[in-house]
């Protein structure tokens, strides 16, 4: 399974950032750039939610995480889908099969 995905990685002409994923729906991280992308979205929700505890009131948490994770998620769905293959459902790699 683990060779199948990396075959399916390294086969990318285009040089695109995210490819489909193999099995389901979105994008996997297929360049250093997509994994770049991917490893600061983490260390950026990671950072806010660490600004936010049990004392927070309500209001506070929305502007010092919910908003910046709206908004870093949207960021992080438009580069995926303006540097990767468009979405769709797949359930292995199609056009392998013969």
């Amino acid at each position: 399974m683990f060779k199948k995905y990396i075959t399916y990685i390294k086969d990318n002409p285009e040089k695109l950032w995210f490819k489909r994923k193999l099995y389901g729906w979105g994008w996997t991280p297929a360049t250093w750039q997509g994994w770049l992308c991917t490893f600061l979205y983490v260390i950026f929700v990671l950072g806010f939610a660490l600004t936010v505890d049990e004392n927070s009131p309500p209001s506070e948490i929305v502007f010092t995480f919910l908003l910046p994770f709206v908004l870093l998620t949207g960021a992080f769905i438009r580069i995926a889908y303006k540097k990767g293959e468009k979405p769709r459902w797949q359930w292995g790699n199609d056009s392998k099969k013969s």
